[in-house]
């Protein structure tokens, strides 16, 4: 039976304790602004050799890294900006593609910034800026700025970064009902699908809020009996017994509130927040409803309020500190959403009750534990498909009648290869270096096909495969990671290039120019005898297309041996020979997958980096800048210790102070 005050009463009431309770948490109650996907930077690095910040040699502590920083900035920096780049970008003219240098040269380390330098360096990198008509920097200049990258950090104070109250993503919400009243996570399935990790969404419409209702009213319909009916054994195990007569039942419901909030808040209520739960057992009471309907009321309550939909701290500590710990238990729901997806168990909640879980080798030892646990999946459904690019590979578009392969159970097979990979990687603490060279994959029959394997793989279940192609093993060679990064009816070599650049190395690639006509838009009799690696080599003619396209092309080539859906090929769609030769700057050729993979392996430490970098936003929820750049360092020398093992990292970001720390005080 769905108990209401009346139907439009009870929104109001839900909308009304909604903001009450913001304002009550010390939580604003406009909604904290998105941040998108796209916003997503990595630190930009020379794909032609190491990193700018490696090409100048660290000096002492922190304090004379900072100095150095300064003069550097000072006496290099500033006069490069004022030169080449002042003129367009600059207070007193509308400034180009949104562009300022005027307030970054007065404040270079401020965070607000970061973001800023990383795209001017990828831009004077490509020899995009300065445009034409300014006197170009020399190579040497070029290489200067590109060093600043890696000392502007140090001008960044010690601190956390902006604090993001989020919001449980669907994934997350409905495995929470399911932890909480044993409801299928599916009863979530009319809200809106969400991209996770850094660019969580904050804001709350009233249409989601509508929708939260209903769901809490769906969820409260299966779980509770109604109200002429015998409890259920969970009705009981919720609500305990009913109070005898003569007691109280205000205080019997503030007993139920406190006990309920420990599990659907995380963490242990307020008096204040009791209070307001206690109030909407008063106002069902005031409206004629029984004590068990009035307990649903609140319970409803509980499953629209921000404690429950959002990860928040519990009571503000009285220091008035700029900077505080997390508390135990908002450590305890960020660590279990990070790896599981879902709130902690009561292992995780003992140690918080406890005040232990803080420390690092408890942290550290709930890490090892929760990988094991098969809920760790989602590591790799929120954070590895993501970084990968297999998140739409479901929905995404094939020719049917060119590959008439691509059916729903290869698509499933393509990602949970993926998925599985990367599981063992790091189940069995393996190095981070065998994602990019492996001798060992994941298959069924269907995908085995793919890789010419199906004589050895029989039956539809997932299970390991032991690979002899050298030019196999690892996600460059993965038909899931290739098909993601393809045409529907063709190879992209620029998409691939691009891929591999940004997600596995973190390069930050620039935007292709305006007004660049697309392969299928070149005049078709010009090209019409040309290969796809030819017409796609007409961009280099471009001068403001070619200094981008000599460093993606040929990572592309180098992976066409593979088609659109990662199967092996000698020869392309119109019959002519694959030509998967390349020459990256500086002279190192490649002529296949198996060696064009051997030089990517050999740049480990770029692509650690990448992949720390990665992690620690999407665990942050947010994009990286400022002092977290000095965290990057602190665990990659964690990372490098321990031989690049898997868990060595994911622990390194559980442990890292952004993670375990946030702004107070503002």
């Amino acid at each position: 039976m769905r108990i209401s005050v009346t139907g439009a009463g009870q929104r109001v009431l839900a909308r009304v304790l909604f903001v009450l309770v913001l304002v009550l948490q010390g939580i604003p109650a406009r909604p904290l602004a998105a941040q998108s996907p796209e916003s997503q930077s990595p630190e930009s690095q020379s794909p032609e050799s190491q990193s700018p910040e490696s090409q100048s040699p660290e000096i002492g502590t922190l304090a004379e890294r900072k100095a150095d920083a300064e003069t550097f900035f000072r006496k290099r920096v500033t006069p490069f900006i004022k030169t080449y780049c002042l003129e367009c970008h600059q207070n007193r003219r509308p400034t180009e593609a949104g562009v300022n240098f005027s307030p970054a040269l007065k404040s270079p380390g401020h965070a607000a910034f970061s973001e800023q330098w990383k795209k001017a360096a990828a831009r004077v990198k490509a020899y995009d800026m300065p445009p034409d008509g300014i006197e170009p920097p020399s190579d040497e200049e070029r290489q200067m700025f590109l060093q600043w990258l890696g000392k502007v950090k140090y001008l960044s104070p010690k601190d956390p970064g902006p604090f993001v109250i989020r919001r449980l993503t669907k994934t997350e919400y409905g495995n929470t009902l399911h932890d909480l009243f044993g409801v299928d996570p599916a009863i979530t399935d009319t809200l809106p699908d969400e991209v996770s990790g850094e660019g969580y969404l904050n804001s709350l419409s009233p249409l989601q809020l509508e929708q939260y209702l209903s769901i809490a009213d769906d969820v409260l319909d299966q779980v509770l009996a109604a109200e002429d009916a015998p409890p259920t054994e969970l009705q009981q195990r919720l609500f305990g017994e009913s109070p005898v007569p003569g007691a109280d039942p205000r205080t019997a419901a503030r007993k139920v509130a406190r006990s309920l909030t420990r599990k659907v808040y995380r963490r242990p209520a307020s008096e204040t927040e009791v209070d307001v739960l206690v109030d909407v057992f008063d106002l069902g009471r005031r409206n004629d409803l029984s004590y068990p309907a009035s307990l649903r009321l609140m319970l409803k309550a509980m499953l629209v309020s921000p404690q429950f939909l959002f990860i928040t701290p519990a009571e503000e500590p009285a220091a008035q500190d700029e900077i505080v710990s997390l508390d135990d238990h908002q450590l305890a729901s960020r660590l279990s959403y990070l790896l599981w997806a879902t709130m902690p168990d009561e292992e995780l909640m003992g140690l918080a009750d406890s005040g232990k879980l803080h420390e690092p080798q408890v942290l550290e030892s709930q890490v090892k534990r929760m990988l094991q646990d098969p809920r760790s999946r989602a590591l790799f459904d929120g954070f590895g498909a993501q970084w990968l690019g297999l998140g739409d590979l479901q929905s995404k578009t094939f020719d049917a009648a060119k590959f008439p392969q691509i059916t729903g159970s290869l698509r499933s097979a393509m990602y949970d290869e993926a998925r599985l990979f990367f599981e063992s990687v790091v189940r069995e603490n393996r190095s981070i270096a065998e994602l990019i060279d492996s001798d060992y994959t994941f298959l069924n029959q269907e995908l085995a096909a793919i890789y010419g394997l199906e004589e050895t793989v029989a039956g539809n279940e997932m299970r390991k495969v032991q690979l002899a192609d050298r030019n196999r093993g690892g996600i460059l060679g993965m038909p899931g990671v290739l098909a993601a990064t393809s045409f529907p009816n063709r190879t992209s070599p620029v998409n691939r290039g691009v891929w591999v650049l940004q997600q596995v190395l973190g390069d930050n690639v620039p935007a292709a120019p305006p007004n660049v006509p697309a392969l299928d838009k070149q005049d078709s009799q010009s090209v019409e005898n040309l290969t796809l690696r030819e017409r796609t080599e007409l961009h280099r003619s471009d001068p403001v297309c070619a200094n981008c396209h000599q460093l993606l092309d040929p990572i592309g080539f180098g992976l066409e041996n593979f088609d659109a859906i990662g199967r092996w090929r000698d020869r392309d769609d119109n019959g002519e020979s694959i030509d998967a030769t390349g020459e990256l700057p500086g002279g190192t050729r490649f002529s296949s997958p198996e060696e064009l993979k051997a030089m990517i392996a050999g740049r480990l430490d770029d692509f650690s980096r990448n992949l720390v970098e990665e992690l620690l936003a999407y665990a942050l929820c947010r994009k990286l800048e400022g002092y977290d750049e000095i965290v990057v360092d602190e665990l990659m020398q964690d990372l490098v210790q321990d031989e690049y093992r898997m868990q060595t990292l994911i622990t390194a970001v559980v442990t890292s102070y952004p993670f375990t720390h946030r702004r107070h005080a503002e």
